[in-house]
């Protein structure tokens, strides 16, 4: 028997049905997205007008910044137009676009991430060798190569899920059209597709988290070799702010995609995708130029020079 595709529509149950919440909502994550955007907007320009912040780790920091801007835009925009609107709908092919840009952007964030661990290792365990090592060409390519990865698991991922038939019910339970959420509502079997994601997460996991540990484990082995407590505190200042946005980010979402469904909990699931895909982009800027003696100079110069054109 062949199934058919009735669902021309999914109907994103979000955060919550209660008016007066969705109200209060809707204020919070518009001051979340303005902030995400303007908070990395600035750390973009700061880095790109501040020639002391032309090294290596600034060159990821931007685009790092300019994914946190792209990875919130995937989904805030139409959650807030949701929490304004009575029918919280997404057109089916915009669902699927959405799992492919939401795919793309989280994974291309922590690959970014897997990026910086390895500059600061670089940076840290052979200073002397550290501009050689991490060249442009070098930094172009680790860039590149997070995109590349990222677009081909977004990809595979999608591909399979057209062969996915949806027939009724059409509620996602869940503020964004994310992949283990609508593969819950097939008709039909989805024990291919939940092994490409598996798999993609593995891959995933393999090539971009476990780099990470193993990098900061050499950092941290490093940095309690070194004699002086000055020099301690300069080196682990500069791999703190970098730590507290991978506990962030994988914590939550490898957590969500690797446990078992049987023991999937619908509010965790909303709790940890919050954090990972909204949060995160929103904190990296506080994060960065909280800690970041030469970034908050950059910044205090761009505030200075506007306030002279203003005056």
């Amino acid at each position: 028997m062949e199934h058919q595709n009735n669902v021309t529509e999914f109907i994103l149950l979000g955060l919550s049905n209660d008016p007066q919440l969705k109200i209060f909502l809707f204020l919070l994550f518009l001051v979340i997205y303005l902030f995400t955007l303007v908070g990395n907007m600035m750390i973009m320009v700061a880095i790109r007008t501040n020639s002391q912040l032309n090294t290596p780790m600034y060159f990821f920091l931007f685009y790092l910044s300019f994914l946190d801007v792209f990875y919130s835009s995937v989904i805030l925009p139409k959650m807030l137009e949701n929490f304004l609107s009575r029918r919280q709908t997404i057109s089916f092919h915009g669902c699927f676009a959405q799992i492919f840009l939401i795919i793309l952007s989280g994974c291309t964030e922590g690959f970014m991430l897997s990026a910086m661990a390895y500059d600061r290792l670089a940076a840290i365990c052979d200073p002397l060798h550290y501009m050689n090592i991490m060249n442009r060409r070098v930094c172009s390519q680790l860039v590149a190569s997070a995109w590349t990865m990222s677009f081909l698991l977004g990809l595979v991922n999608t591909l399979f899920l057209l062969n996915v038939h949806f027939c009724g019910p059409n509620e996602v339970n869940h503020f964004s059209c994310e992949l283990p959420s609508l593969l819950a509502l097939s008709c039909t079997e989805t024990v291919t597709n939940e092994l490409v994601l598996l798999t993609s997460v593995v891959i995933f996991a393999l090539s971009s988290f476990v780099p990470i540990l193993v990098s900061y484990i050499c950092i941290i082995s490093t940095i309690l070799r070194i004699r002086s407590a000055e020099g301690r505190q300069k080196a682990f200042s500069t791999c703190s702010s970098h730590l507290t946005v991978v506990g962030l980010l994988y914590l939550t979402a490898l957590g969500q995609y690797m446990k078992p469904s049987a023991a999937s909990s619908v509010v965790l699931n909303k709790l940890f995708s919050v954090q990972y895909s909204i949060l995160t982009p929103f904190l990296n800027p506080i994060i960065y130029s909280l800690k970041n003696k030469d970034m908050k100079m950059a910044l205090r110069k761009i505030y200075s020079s506007h306030s002279i054109n203003v005056h």
